[in-house]
């Protein structure tokens, strides 16, 4: 283990070491993250989306804002996310209110995409019953011929969210399943963390 979250009072530094590790080490995709909300009828869902953003804030993804997420985060700001790293059997899982990110952060991670993605966040209507694939790539063709000649814009309805946690947990396996565990809490951003070592 590269950094020993037992002995720390602040989880992020924690995150970051194990997150550059995954980033050597994992065949793809390490900022991967399984992401849970809850629907109107108090429902768990989760779905693996990317760590698009990060910073000590907490880590932030993209979505469309009528996509079964965005319309679970409108109704319930609430989220939490589970980095798996398979190849160095470690878990970290965030938990707390979630936030919108600012149109800038927005628009700045919009503009980085590849532009057939651009063209992808206006002609999906994320989370839609789609009759047919032709149907879907129909729509494509027709976004691009729309911004022949220039660049699309970030659709108003496509932004970012920011998990603010409030608990960070560290999972780390150990044999015999005697894995070690640590979670991190507070009560609100800029509040102390607390550490807490788990049982197994």
């Amino acid at each position: 283990m590269s950094y020993d979250f037992h002995q720390a009072d602040d989880p992020f530094p924690a995150f970051e070491a194990w997150l550059d590790e995954a980033r050597a080490s994992e065949p793809n995709d390490p900022t991967a993250m399984a992401l849970s909300t809850v629907d109107g009828d108090g429902l768990p869902d989760v779905r693996t989306v990317l760590m698009n953003g990060y910073d000590r804030r907490g880590p932030v993804f993209f979505t469309n804002l009528g996509s079964a997420k965005g319309r679970q985060l409108a109704s319930a700001p609430k989220a939490a996310a589970l980095f798996h790293w398979k190849s160095l059997r470690r878990q970290v899982k965030f938990r707390g209110p979630v936030e919108r990110v600012a149109a800038e952060e927005a628009d700045a991670y919009y503009a980085s995409r590849p532009r057939l993605s651009r063209i992808g966040a206006w002609a999906s209507v994320q989370s839609a019953p789609l009759a047919s694939r032709a149907e879907l790539e129909q729509a494509v063709r027709d976004r691009e011929a729309e911004f022949e000649g220039r660049e699309p814009p970030r659709p108003a309805w496509w932004t970012g969210f920011r998990i603010v946690p409030t608990s960070i947990e560290f999972w780390l396996d150990m044999p015999y399943r005697l894995h070690d565990r640590a979670v991190f809490t507070r009560t609100g951003p800029g509040d102390a963390w607390t550490r807490t070592r788990l049982y197994p």
